[in-house]
């Protein structure tokens, strides 16, 4: 298990899913902003349509709290590019779990699973400009913001921005020794 100070992230389970489903996959509207393509509900003991374990570029974990276990949302790296040694970065977290400081902790387990396991040089977050919260939890692990996309997401009957903060290896290894 990756540990931050207050999450760990930890293989998906078999029962995790009924509660990422019910609390994350089927409120439209989150889904929606965070998954890049339409909503689409998902049948309950169905397949998870986008989770391909066989898939060498994305990793997906579950974020539970340290001191409960208690299951807190999703995270992953994907877009993994092992050539130019790049990914991003996304996350999603449980209505209940949000506002306590878990998104930024979860960035920076992340930013530790792709810097030091995976040996990547550049993680990158590309997330709506609306979306406070993960551009906070980007910036305060060390993520600038490289550019706008603007109209770039349809979502939910309009064009949104979306915001691309991107961190390099050397920069974070040097905030972490600093």
């Amino acid at each position: 298990m990756l540990r931050g100070e207050k999450i760990g992230l930890r293989a998906r389970h078999e029962d995790d899913q009924p509660i990422l489903r019910r609390e994350l996959s089927n409120d439209v509207l989150v889904s929606a902003r965070a998954e890049g393509r339409p909503w689409r509900p998902v049948a309950v003991g169905g397949p998870e349509p986008q989770i391909k374990d066989d898939d060498p570029s994305v990793v997906i974990f579950a974020a539970v709290e340290l001191e409960t276990g208690a299951l807190i949302g999703t995270a992953s790296v994907w877009g993994i590019d092992n050539h130019n040694r790049s990914a991003h970065l996304g996350l999603g977290l449980l209505p209940s779990c949000r506002g306590k400081g878990y998104g930024t902790d979860v960035v920076a387990a992340l930013c530790e699973y792709g810097f030091m396991v995976r040996g990547l040089q550049r993680l990158q977050v590309d997330t709506l400009a609306d979306n406070h919260a993960m551009i906070r939890a980007a910036e305060r692990n060390g993520f600038v913001r490289e550019g706008v996309l603007r109209s770039s997401a349809w979502v939910m009957g309009e064009f949104l921005d979306q915001v691309l903060l991107g961190l390099l290896a050397r920069d974070w290894t040097a905030a972490r020794r600093g």
